[in-house]
């Protein structure tokens, strides 16, 4: 699928807000002609699938406009608003892979893990995840069979109305496990909620997590098979892996683990026909949409999701001192994003930014030093080179400034991680396998097999380090190092964490975020997560 279509008519926004009112019967035709209701946007059989684009045009763009004008979300900047950038922070900035020279309001919060319910990016991701959820709910209410007999609706547009509501609700789901795994204790609504004014009662983690799980296990058979659906859709492929991730961190979130789970959906998808990329630098680029390895993908083009925020973002915020714009297919560079010297040192920098040693060490050392005195210096701290606006043939994308590159949430790398992990948990899987999928990827990133490792070099901590090396600023860190239990009240540390140039031990209540405060004001039924 050409990554501009996922995006058509994303001006129904406004029309997804008044089918939202509290007016009585959505499906009334107004008095007015020019009033849009639900009664009017769905004689168009198109609006469906139109609807289910600006679902998934959630995850990428900042608003009805862009790149600015008619925003999502309110309470902060719209380029910083978009759901990936703001997914991006949370996920990178609060760990050791990440941080950022420019004093946005309180942005500085996550690399010093002192946030508290008052943060606005904190706010804005909370804020951006039940935006999503209200959407999806909007796309189930106007779905029933009810309402599309009503509206006479074909039995092949029923078929494919189908599929749409089960991506929806996984596109829920996925909401619903960014709410747990951040927030874990959060409102909670679905499509069965009647549309007005009420103060949604707080979902316990257990139950939120049962709901998740229950969501996906559901949808599974309702879904295109894996890699079968349009690209940027969910699929089968996708369900798995949001179960998987669920079951492989199962343990942090109710106590107790469910590996023996996780390991059987990642070897569904080891058998579902996706492929490692030949170049692991392939992954990153403005045709990434081509990669055997993509399982779902946040997608971007440049003349039509434009936004200041995702991969434009991405390709612009590392590129600054002496790198070559031009090279990254970008008008110009932004220098606020660098990484610190404990991502760095994970690799053998010196030896493994040469031929034969590790392609994933994508680091810009030129003018720029390796320790970080100051975090608004933007000379401290290596650029990242990773994420770029050219082709796998060396074309430059279709806009300077807004990126054609996708950005892969899900893809196949990582599986093969997830399964070494959950072996090594105790999950009912194969050792042998582990090893060989590690290697594997060893492999690519060396072109050679010197980097090979054997079942006694492979441990929790080898697994943690090598997900660093395989999956940096690809928003899975701030997760991984609470699930490997190196994020708060550790003795790992790194540059900058708790607000120390040389990083001191945290408080374990960080493992999640608060509640925003405007929200405990807004809504009476909630309390805020311990420690805050």
């Amino acid at each position: 699928m050409n990554n501009y279509k996922i995006y058509t008519n994303l001006y129904l926004l406004g029309i997804i807000f008044l089918l939202s009112s509290c007016l009585g019967d959505l499906d009334s035709l107004p008095l007015d002609p020019d009033e849009i209701t639900s009664g009017v946007v769905y004689e168009n059989p198109e609006a469906y699938k139109q609807v289910l684009a600006k679902i998934y045009a959630g995850l990428a763009l900042s608003g009805q406009q862009g790149p600015a004008g008619q925003p999502d979300i309110s309470g902060i900047d719209e380029g910083f608003s978009t759901y990936l950038r703001q997914y991006w922070k949370a996920q990178e900035l609060s760990t050791d892979e990440a941080v950022i020279a420019w004093n946005d309001g309180n942005i500085h919060d996550y690399h010093e893990q002192d946030w508290d319910s008052n943060n606005e990016f904190v706010a804005a991701m909370y804020n951006r995840i039940f935006y999503q959820v209200v959407l999806c709910n909007e796309l189930l209410r106007e779905t029933t069979a009810d309402k599309l007999t009503d509206r006479g609706v074909t039995d092949e547009l029923r078929a494919e109305i189908d599929f749409f509501r089960a991506e929806a609700r996984f596109m829920r789901a996925l909401s619903y496990w960014h709410a747990l795994d951040m927030f874990r204790s959060v409102p909670f609504v679905t499509e069965e909620d009647v549309v007005g004014s009420f103060f949604p009662e707080q979902s316990s983690k257990e139950d939120l997590y049962n709901y998740i799980e229950s969501e996906l296990l559901d949808i599974e058979t309702r879904m295109m098979g894996a890699g079968q659906n349009e690209y940027g859709r969910a699929d089968k492929g996708a369900v798995w892996m949001l179960l998987s991730k669920l079951y492989l961190n199962t343990e942090v979130y109710l106590g107790s683990g469910k590996y023996d789970e996780a390991i059987t959906y990642l070897n569904l998808l080891l058998e579902a026909g996706y492929s490692l990329d030949s170049k692991y630098e392939n992954l990153f680029l403005a045709d990434n949409n081509l990669s055997p390895e993509a399982i779902f993908s946040i997608n971007f083009d440049g003349l039509r999701s434009q936004t200041w925020g995702g991969m434009t973002f991405l390709c612009h915020a590392s590129v600054g001192g002496t790198m070559d714009p031009a090279k990254f297919g970008i008008d110009g560079g932004w220098a606020g994003a660098r990484t610190t010297s404990a991502l760095v040192n994970k690799f053998d920098v010196e030896n493994d930014t040469l031929e034969g040693g590790d392609s994933r060490a994508m680091f810009h050392t030129d003018g720029q030093l390796l320790e970080i005195e100051t975090i608004s210096e933007f000379t401290e701290g290596y650029g990242i080179t990773k994420f770029k606006n050219v082709t796998s043939d060396g074309s430059v994308g279709s806009d300077l400034t807004f990126v054609d590159t996708d950005f892969h949430l899900f893809r196949l790398g990582d599986v093969y991680l997830m399964y070494a992990e959950a072996v090594l948990r105790g999950g009912n899987g194969d050792m042998g396998t582990a090893v060989s999928l590690v290697n594997d990827l060893r492999e690519r990133a060396r072109g050679n097999s010197d980097g090979n490792i054997t079942t006694a070099d492979l441990t929790l901590d080898f697994i943690l380090d090598e997900r660093a090396r395989e999956l940096y600023w690809e928003c899975h860190r701030r997760t991984d190092l609470i699930r490997f239990g190196k994020f708060s009240e550790s003795n790992y540390v790194w540059p900058w964490k708790g607000g120390a140039k040389e990083g001191i031990s945290t408080a374990s209540y960080l493992n999640v975020f608060p509640i925003p405060s405007s929200d405990l004001v807004a809504n009476p039924e909630l309390q805020q997560n311990p420690g805050y």
